[in-house]
């Protein structure tokens, strides 16, 4: 008996042996597998809403850079988003955009570096896209009063995807680069400047909505409240030639052109550039000093600064 069992014993023990490896191997074939970091183009390719997207991209030759290290803050259209674009520009489908179309309102939709929702304030956030004059970076306007929206009419439907190279925020609108008038419009600071230009004589928004390049020095709501008697009183001509008074044409001029004592030539004056430190002024004919409060505020056919009074002459 004693022999037996220990033949049963010599037996059993490398089954049961086996048996704890086979077992030990089964439950590390059960264990959850680390999942690959996932790319901003990973996601939206897996993603069926982001289709027209990844096949924009592709055409446009983009999805290689989007694979990069960047960070990147993207702001994604969805399918509908395209197709609405696809109608608005009479299009079909994709095929009836060119490389050279798409590549300037795709990189209108990427920010440089990783901003979350919450990191996001109302402001100009500059895109990737250079298609402003001499190969300028163009400029979103967010704003983040209840909600996210990106040039007044993009909005945020689902933000803070993120990627292992940067974040998505999804948009129901692909997002164009802005020209002069459309940055007035998107910005509430703006609505007189728009007002005015709808009002005076010389079709100026569709001027202004040119080839150019033109850069306008703009002047926010509070600077005609301040003049409204003066303003109630000028008739559409004379509102158009102080409105060019604002207006340089043929030119994209940077801030950082600008030198103190410099005459700027606009469409119907002359004003002098004063900079001290960092205080930018104007003094226009009327002998009146104006402050620069923002600058650069790039659009498709040219920049913007902001003034906090009406140049008069």
């Amino acid at each position: 008996m004693k022999k037996l069992m220990k033949t049963l014993l010599k037996i059993s023990l490398p089954i049961v042996l086996f048996s704890t490896m086979v077992f030990l191997t089964a439950c590390e074939d059960d264990a959850p597998v680390a999942q690959e970091p996932q790319t901003i183009v990973d996601i939206a390719v897996s993603n069926s809403q982001f289709s027209t997207l990844v096949a924009a991209l592709t055409k446009a030759e983009l999805v290689t850079a989007l694979q990069g290290s960047g960070p990147f803050t993207v702001f994604a259209p969805t399918n509908d988003a395209f197709a609405a674009l696809l109608t608005d520009l009479g299009a079909t489908s994709l095929d009836d955009l060119s490389k050279e179309a798409l590549t300037p309102i795709l990189l209108n939709h990427v920010i440089s570096g990783e901003f979350k929702a919450n990191d996001l304030s109302t402001g100009y956030f500059e895109s990737l896209s250079n298609s402003g004059p001499n190969d300028q970076f163009i400029d979103l306007f967010i704003k983040t009063d209840g909600g996210v929206s990106v040039n007044g009419e993009s909005n945020v439907t689902s933000a803070d995807i993120p990627a292992s190279n940067g974040v998505i925020h999804v948009v129901d609108k692909v997002i164009l680069p802005n020209d002069i008038v459309d940055i007035a419009v998107d910005n509430s600071n703006f609505t007189s400047l728009v007002g005015a230009l709808g009002s005076a004589d010389g079709d100026l928004v569709n001027v202004l909505k040119g080839g150019g390049p033109f850069t306008v020095f703009a002047p926010v709501n509070s600077a005609f409240e301040s003049i409204s008697g003066v303003v109630a009183g000028l008739s559409s001509g004379e509102l158009a030639d102080v409105l060019k008074y604002h207006v340089v044409a043929g030119a994209n001029v940077l801030s950082s052109t600008l030198t103190n004592g410099m005459m700027v030539t606009t469409l119907s004056g002359t004003f002098t550039v004063n900079i001290s430190g960092t205080s930018v002024t104007l003094t226009d004919e009327s002998g009146a000093t104006v402050n620069v409060i923002a600058t650069d505020v790039q659009g498709k056919n040219g920049v913007i600064h902001v003034i906090d009074k009406v140049l008069l002459k």
